[in-house]
């Protein structure tokens, strides 16, 4: 009898949808090429005139830079949005599984929040797009705005909907969450969703002129930005004590790495507040004291990318999960520490360094530390492209011998 050609990607978890977060994720690498390399003195962000004149007047370096940025948020954006409508599709055939209602009944429950923060995710992407490759986008900015609140508040009403009906089953009463399988840093999913959602919101904060726009904006950006800090706390702590005392779950080791994430779309999101508090309600920072928040942010995410590191590499786990035959969806959560990373360097260097002084923008202590930016970022593609090879190339099982 014919075998059937099967993907690891057929076995559905709704952690899939951190293929498409990954994806989208490296959109956001390729446009900071975009938001610190071409002048924008118009508005907060690069848009598609701003990249058009800066080709025009550049050389072939910044040419080759723009070039490189343009295409990879293209390509990236294609992954992420088919991910997107693949894990769309194939939730919804999960749903109706008996698997689906398992795993509503287990601590793998919040493995959910992973649709929610995709689809965040991918409304920053939309933004992107339009920005960079539709002409005239600015003119009717203060129109999308609003819109894009709207998109992340039904974003948000999902998460804290399913957040609610977890945190519903296993504190109503005792004896629903297993203690002894919470020693990783999963169940701090659904603060990186919510903290996805926040950035959102602080979107327009940062890019209105509209006082009342800024305003809503900035109160709920902030009130969603203190629950996902303060759910990370909470879930950190009592996941470390499970670790210390069962080690941690193997095939949920990168989730160690989850702070990282977490701590730069946070970051990204008292940025854009600061920005808002300065342009629309005349507040002032300096660049030193943004500078030493920055390099406080990157050292947490060091310590946590560290940890992770330590522990994964004592497992074996790279050299099962990734550079081996084993297949797990959480190895896709190992893409998101290394855009996070990427992304946090590129604003320490050109908000923190260059702002305050510290380097010259250009110079070869800039080129040094870009470096390590997008040395971090072709790590993260190398993981996309690896990951998605592994889990969606179809392959016919060998027959089994006849007894």
């Amino acid at each position: 009898m014919a075998q059937t050609a099967h993907r690891p990607a057929d076995s559905y978890s709704p952690l899939y949808f951190l293929a498409s977060l990954g994806a989208g994720g490296i959109v956001v690498t390729f446009f900071m090429f975009l938001l610190f390399w071409v002048p924008h003195p118009t508005q907060p962000v690069p848009v598609f005139e701003d990249i058009m004149a800066a080709w025009a007047k550049g050389g072939l370096p910044k040419q080759v830079a723009i070039a490189v940025a343009m295409s990879g948020i293209a390509f990236f954006a294609f992954l992420n949005i088919k991910s997107l409508v693949w894990n769309l599709q194939s939730y919804s055939a999960f749903r109706k599984t008996p698997a689906y209602a398992t795993l509503r009944a287990s601590n793998a429950e919040t493995t959910l929040l992973a649709m929610p923060l995709a689809l965040a995710m991918t409304v920053n992407v939309g933004f992107i797009l339009g920005m960079v490759f539709v002409p005239q986008l600015w003119s009717v900015v203060e129109y999308l705005f609003p819109l894009a609140m709207v998109a992340f508040g039904l974003i948000g009403v999902m998460a804290f909907r399913l957040i609610g009906d977890f945190l519903g089953r296993v504190l109503a009463k005792g004896g629903l969450f297993d203690v002894t399988a919470h020693n990783s840093f999963a169940q701090l999913t659904p603060a990186f969703a919510i903290s996805m959602v926040a950035v959102g919101f602080a979107a327009p904060v940062a890019m209105s002129t509209n006082p009342t726009t800024v305003g809503v904006a900035m109160v709920l950006s902030t009130l969603l930005g203190t629950i996902a800090i303060i759910y990370t706390v909470v879930a950190a702590i009592t996941a470390f004590g499970s670790m210390l005392q069962h080690g941690t779950a193997r095939e949920a080791g990168p989730t160690l790495m989850i702070i990282v994430p977490i701590v730069t779309v946070l970051g990204i999101m008292f940025l854009r507040q600061e920005h808002g508090l300065h342009t629309t309600f005349d507040a002032h920072a300096n660049a030193g004291e943004t500078m030493v928040f920055l390099a406080r942010l990157l050292a947490i995410q060091l310590a946590f990318l560290g940890l992770g590191v330590v522990v994964l590499r004592a497992q074996g786990y790279l050299d099962d999960f990734v550079f081996g035959s084993k297949t797990s969806p959480g190895s896709y959560a190992l893409v998101c520490p290394f855009v996070a990373l990427a992304v946090m360097l590129q604003f320490f260097t050109n908000k923190g360094l260059v702002a305050a002084d510290v380097i010259a923008k250009y110079d070869i202590a800039y080129w040094g530390m870009t470096g390590l930016a997008i040395a971090s970022q072709i790590v993260a593609i190398a993981l996309v492209l690896r990951l998605n090879r592994q889990h969606f190339t179809r392959a016919t099982p060998a027959a089994v011998p006849a007894e």
